[in-house]
């Protein structure tokens, strides 16, 4: 009897993704697991991106930067191809959304600098966990991502407004969801807001500038994590000639147990 994907570990869905086999969002698989985000650029722009992400730990919490020219990396995983181990990139040049691609090793340069970035999809599996659903999961499509008027801090070049993701959460396991993500700053940590989606400059929750729309019902109140993506709103509005990310929703799973991320 085949395997569903959901049990397949995480070697095995890189091996998958690597052969284009999977090229969907990863919300939901190898649970328990830490997925990342992925920007990747020249090494003279290295630097400023690292100071930006340092000066900006929540929506971009650096998990680890490759050597340059690397396609490989040293603790989040093993077997690991970084031109090919992500469902799906994207190629901006000069700010600009060039093309989607399921592999960047024929972009490849040895002057290049990967960074990986704490995602919010780590920390669906102890929403879970918690009783808390998630329900991205269980509508089967990707997690609803904003905009927003939060300002970020400026390091060189670097600099725009934070990305967040949405997920609606029964008002009574609202606090329970806060203690849960806030214990994981790794991979955004807690709310930037709740509720008030207006306040960071959100019209139209129906209406994401990157994933897909949920449901949200009667009783539930929409709370907004930091988001990984906000790397991408940044290199639109400072136009560098050329820079890869990951596809929003379409993340790295790596070979590192989310509890090993976890406050104890």
């Amino acid at each position: 009897m085949l395997k569903s994907l959901e049990e397949y570990s995480p070697v095995e869905l890189r091996h998958l993704i690597r052969e284009g086999k999977y090229t969907k969002p990863t919300s939901g698989l190898a649970a328990g697991y830490t997925q990342a985000n992925l920007v990747i650029l020249p090494k003279d722009l290295a630097y400023d991106f690292l100071l930006f992400t340092q000066r900006n730990p929540a929506p971009c919490p650096v998990l680890e930067v490759s050597d340059a020219g690397s396609r490989k990396l040293k603790e989040f995983a093993k077997d690991i191809d970084l031109a090919n181990d992500f469902p799906k990139y994207r190629i901006y040049r000069k700010g600009r959304l060039d093309e989607e691609v399921t592999s960047v090793e024929s972009f490849w340069r040895d002057d290049l600098v990967s960074f990986l970035i704490g995602c919010s999809f780590s920390f669906e599996s102890e929403l879970i966990a918690a009783g808390i659903e998630v329900r991205n999961i269980t509508q089967k499509v990707n997690v609803p991502m904003f905009n927003t008027n939060i300002p970020l801090k400026k390091a060189g070049k670097f600099h725009g407004n934070m990305v967040v993701s949405m997920r609606p959460i029964p008002e009574k396991q609202v606090i329970k969801a806060v203690k849960v993500t806030a214990a994981m700053p790794k991979v955004h940590g807690a709310p930037i807001q709740i509720g008030s989606p207006q306040h960071i400059g959100i019209a139209d929750l129906q209406r994401p500038d990157y994933g897909d729309a949920v449901e949200i019902k009667q009783g539930e109140v929409p709370v907004f994590w930091p988001c990984g993506v906000t790397p991408q709103n940044v290199i639109m509005q400072i136009k560098p000639e050329f820079v890869i990310t990951h596809a929003p929703g379409h993340m790295l799973i790596t070979d590192v147990k989310n509890t090993s991320l976890k406050y104890e």
